[in-house]
């Protein structure tokens, strides 16, 4: 009894000592691929990237789907990007990154709709992220929905009061819904970053 115990100890730790092997092979290899892709990144074959990553993909990697998210978004491949943005969203449905990633293919295709909606899922998660709400501000001017546009623009201009670039934007909106007022004082804000900034100066402008 007492050589039996013994020797399923000695399978299962044979075993155990396999599957570490395995993982740290795996593991190697999988780091080995992350970094032959950035290099390719780095000289522009995309290709060449996506396939090393493919030669070691698990399609339960949050970080390997991210990944090649962004190299066929990088290729122009943007229903492709999407799928595997898609499949990190599903894998970590609070990652930000993986819902910002899924927007650059999906502007490239030109659906706003599923930009915007990505873009509120990560304000559910994270209602102060400023890229998110210059981004949604961005859109919304673009549509002359100065309402909407301002709106983020402000949240964004409260957390960082001194960021020309969104302080331009609210700056614009303002004028163009006749707040001329609160434009002015914005413009010249701008100015005390850019002293010869065009587009203030072009807002002072038309206010006068």
């Amino acid at each position: 009894m007492e050589i039996l115990k013994r020797k399923s100890i000695l399978i299962i730790t044979i075993i155990l000592f396999s599957v570490n092997i395995t993982n740290a092979q795996s593991y190697d290899e999988i780091i080995q691929a992350f970094s032959s892709s950035y290099t390719q990144e780095t000289n522009g074959e995309y290709s060449k990237a996506i396939n090393t990553l493919k030669a070691v993909y698990d399609e339960n990697s949050y970080e390997i789907n991210l990944r090649l998210g962004w190299l066929n978004y990088m290729l122009g491949l943007f229903t492709e990007s999407q799928t595997y943005y898609q499949k990190a969203i599903t894998l970590k449905p609070y990652s930000v990154e993986a819902k910002l990633g899924f927007a650059y293919p999906a502007s490239g295709l030109g659906n706003w709709d599923q930009v915007k909606n990505k873009y509120f899922e990560i304000l559910k998660i994270d209602p102060q992220n400023s890229l998110v709400n210059y981004r949604l501000g961005s859109i919304y001017y673009g549509k002359e929905d100065y309402i909407s546009a301002k709106k983020y623009f402000e949240k964004v201009v409260n957390l960082y009061p001194f960021d020309y670039d969104s302080v331009i934007m609210l700056a614009w909106t303002c004028l163009k819904k006749s707040e001329f007022r609160e434009a002015k004082v914005l413009f010249n804000k701008a100015l005390m970053m850019k002293s010869d900034d065009e587009s203030a100066l072009e807002g002072l402008k038309l206010i006068k």
